[in-house]
């Protein structure tokens, strides 16, 4: 998906929500749970309540690769059973030498069909640029996540670069080690494949992340049960494009342990919607 094709489906829908399929067996309403087909039928049925209301999907693969074989061939399905017009994300957070990313990029983007992968970029660019060689297709960088040990690293004050005619230069004030992050991860591609991971219980750091990268798309999870505001957030990490992927799951795909999930899970994507209709302009 090109970058406009994601802002018409912004625009045309009122909405910048990013449904997580972050489906627990053990979670999910105890009578599909004996389903013979039960994670795939339950995200069937949240995709089918929900696809109205948002505009990207992630995958986060995990709870798939946990189910061995199966929960890869349910996850490929699942992501062929999302309609076209949908962004999705494969949340992997994959990143290794070269060539190994490479392998990663065609598992993700070819085999599989995403549109986007998370990557980390611990390892630096050679682990990066792999999933970025392919036409319409999206890295998604980890900047400033919103666990609690985002302080253990992300956070750490370092020296801060600056680039000035493709030589970096040091600056004299310190900088957060996700804000180098940042700003040297954005020169490897363009705004158009590349997005980064800020959390929204991140959300006062946001004007100035926006000063270091005032273009690019950002994946923000973090609303809903990790308390982030959806109202900060937008305030304070919308350009103009949007540039914003909020990410709800667990507050959606569990609304309800009854037979009415999908129901209930449509009623909270539609608060969502609703709210970001009004900061749409």
């Amino acid at each position: 998906m090109t970058r406009k094709q994601l802002i018409q489906q912004i625009q045309l829908k009122k909405s910048y929500l990013c449904v997580g399929l972050d489906t627990d067996i053990t979670k999910i309403p105890k009578h599909l749970q004996t389903h013979p087909d039960a994670v795939f039928e339950f995200n069937k049925q949240i995709i089918d309540a929900t696809k109205d209301l948002c505009v990207a999907y992630k995958i986060n693969t995990a709870f798939y690769e946990a189910m061995g074989s199966k929960g890869w061939e349910v996850m490929e399905r699942t992501v062929n059973y999302i309609p076209k017009e949908h962004f999705t994300i494969a949340d992997a957070k994959r990143g290794d030498i070269g060539n190994t990313s490479t392998q990663y990029a065609n598992a993700f983007f070819e085999t599989l069909n995403f549109d986007a992968i998370t990557v980390a970029p611990y390892m630096g660019e050679d682990s990066v640029k792999p999933f970025l060689e392919f036409e319409n297709k999206w890295a998604i960088v980890l900047g400033l996540t919103s666990n609690p040990g985002s302080k253990d690293f992300e956070q750490l004050s370092v020296v801060g670069q600056a680039t000035n005619n493709g030589e970096a230069k040091t600056n004299k004030s310190n900088e957060y080690l996700y804000e180098t992050v940042l700003r040297k991860v954005s020169s490897w591609g363009t705004t158009g494949n590349l997005m980064f991971v800020v959390g929204a219980t991140k959300a006062s750091d946001l004007e100035d992340i926006r000063k270091i990268i005032p273009e690019h798309f950002l994946l923000v999870p973090g609303v809903g049960f990790q308390g982030g505001s959806l109202e900060e957030v937008s305030r304070h990490g919308m350009n103009e494009d949007i540039g914003l992927l909020i990410n709800a799951s667990r507050a959606i795909i569990y609304a309800s342990e009854k037979e009415d999930f999908a129901t209930e899970a449509r009623a909270i994507a539609q608060q969502y919607q609703a709210e970001m209709a009004t900061y749409i302009k």
